[in-house]
């Protein structure tokens, strides 16, 4: 009784130390709440909690956030507030406000992009292109790597657009003969990852013929973490920790081929031998010149396009085939615009690229109703006004091209699939569309993005005729990009085949 009574008067100055910083915890958050509550939003689902309840309700349920984002938008207007814990974020909806975001450099990305240097105690994006928020140090890097995405270096591209693709065909071709239902999604996702392995790196993964590869469940579980990560409490989740063990596996698998690869090439330099003129060369010999050789950041680069490059225009083109085949009249116009340009011919060439404008414009519709990339963030460096709402330095906001490009506002019968939008006489949208974000810190790779889109697009559409399968959702699955949840099922016939 006497050791008891000792340990609890040993023990009641923590309690009250703890008490004590319990307090002044909740005395901060309730400054928070006095600074940021003249910014319309939700009810908070708690004092301490705020929001992130009904986000992990959210993830638990596998609903997609920005859905919930858009009617909050719809409801409180351009300028909402989401709390969590003492952290504030703002959703910003106003076209001279997402302007003024993403065009100035006086606004860097936000802490969101710290967060993902590493995930679970693991490096992942580290200091990367994308994750970079110095301006002069992103600056550099983007200084170093223009010349890979010059529209001379993309021209020559063409060979290896046609090749993959091509191979996708063949797969598809036999699938059709056994008469096979297709999961579109993996397929594309293979085929775009071994595009963006022999484009950038040089590298033959032969991921559309090797259904052991483990390179897309590990892209796809390194993006589950963006979702994760939402969840404050994630990491101490008991039945989170299998998946999370395998994240880290996923991103060490993904930086050990990247540091493989990259010493290979530093190897074919130091023996004199000729070495393509691809996005890691690039990256190699701006290391060079800069005289800042660091491998880490290095491997930084070659995870982010790797992913990036892979990952978005696979979820576009899937969402494109799912589009085209539930509005017939749009399939058998853009068709048509392919048997003209194309013909019968097998390769594609560059200069057919721009004749190709209504498929173009169902790229660009797709990307508005599905930005695989939904949206970005930002720091305020100064206070900002929205529409008479001040939002104060140093708030997170966000913005998101989901959200504006579904606003009746912005766009009419926003849900309506219609690739006029994006006809040479229509109005340009003005700062409501930005799947690849806008201003300086847009996506480098976005016109190579576009080119392989078509290509591939082009090819499916001069073999294939195309119908989902019935019974299936047309829902949409966040893993950090947005994918069709169900992956596209359809089946295929080629063309002019009975």
């Amino acid at each position: 009784m006497a050791l008891w009574t000792f340990i609890s008067w040993a023990l009641l100055p923590l309690l009250g130390l703890a008490a004590a910083c319990f307090l002044l915890y909740c005395a901060y958050i309730q400054y928070i709440h006095m600074k940021y509550d003249h910014i319309p939003g939700p009810p908070r689902d708690s004092f301490l909690m705020g929001h992130y309840p009904t986000i992990m309700k959210i993830n638990k349920n596998n609903e997609l956030l920005y859905d919930y984002f858009l009617e909050w938008t719809i409801k409180y207007g351009p300028v909402v507030r989401i709390n969590g814990l003492h952290n504030i974020f703002v959703l910003v909806s106003s076209p001279e406000a997402i302007k003024e975001l993403l065009m100035s450099n006086k606004h860097p990305k936000d802490q969101f992009y710290d967060d993902i240097f590493s995930v679970f105690g693991v490096r992942f994006l580290g200091k990367g292109l994308l994750t970079s928020r110095n301006y002069d140090q992103w600056h550099k890097q983007r200084r170093i790597l223009d010349p890979a995405f010059s529209r001379p270096y993309l021209m020559g591209l063409m060979g290896t657009f046609n090749e993959k693709a091509e191979e996708l065909m063949e797969r598809l071709t036999e699938k059709s003969e056994k008469q096979i239902e297709v999961n579109m999604h993996d397929l594309l996702n293979r085929m775009t990852l071994d595009v963006i392995a022999k484009l950038a790196f040089d590298m033959d993964l032969n991921a559309l013929h090797d259904d052991q590869t483990p390179f897309p469940r590990a892209i796809l579980m390194v993006m589950r973490s963006f979702v994760e990560l939402r969840n404050p409490l994630v990491r101490f989740t008991p039945s989170k920790q299998k998946m999370i063990q395998e994240i880290r596996d996923s991103i060490r698998l993904l930086r050990k081929t990247a540091k493989e690869c990259i010493e290979r090439r530093q190897k074919m330099v130091e023996d004199g031998v000729e070495v393509p003129t691809d996005i890691l060369t690039q990256i190699l010999r701006g290391a060079a010149m800069e005289d800042e050789y660091d491998i880490e950041i290095i491997i930084d680069n070659f995870v982010t396009f790797f992913i990036a490059g892979q990952e978005t225009t696979a979820n576009q083109l899937a969402f494109a085939v799912q589009e085209l085949a539930r509005h017939p009249e749009i399939l058998q116009k853009v068709k048509a615009e392919v048997d003209n340009v194309i013909g019968l011919r097998r390769d594609i060439e560059y200069d057919d690229l721009g004749k190709l404008r209504y498929l173009s414009q169902v790229l660009k519709e797709t990307l508005r109703l599905y930005p695989t990339a939904p949206g970005t963030s930002r720091i305020l460096g100064e206070d900002l006004i929205v529409e008479g709402i001040r939002i104060p330095k140093n708030t997170s906001v966000l913005v998101y091209s989901y959200i504006t490009g579904r606003m009746e506002e912005f766009f009419k019968d926003p849900l309506t699939f219609d690739p006029d939008r994006f006809s040479h006489d229509s109005p340009k949208p003005y700062f409501t569309y930005f799947p690849f974000s806008l201003g300086p810190r847009s996506c480098i790779g976005q016109v190579f993005a576009q080119m392989e889109a078509k290509v591939a697009m082009a090819k499916l559409l001069q073999r294939f005729d195309f119908q989902l399968v019935e019974g299936q959702e047309f829902k949409i699955l966040d893993t950090g990009t947005l994918r069709p949840m169900e992956g596209t099922r359809c089946r295929l016939r080629i063309r002019g085949k009975q």
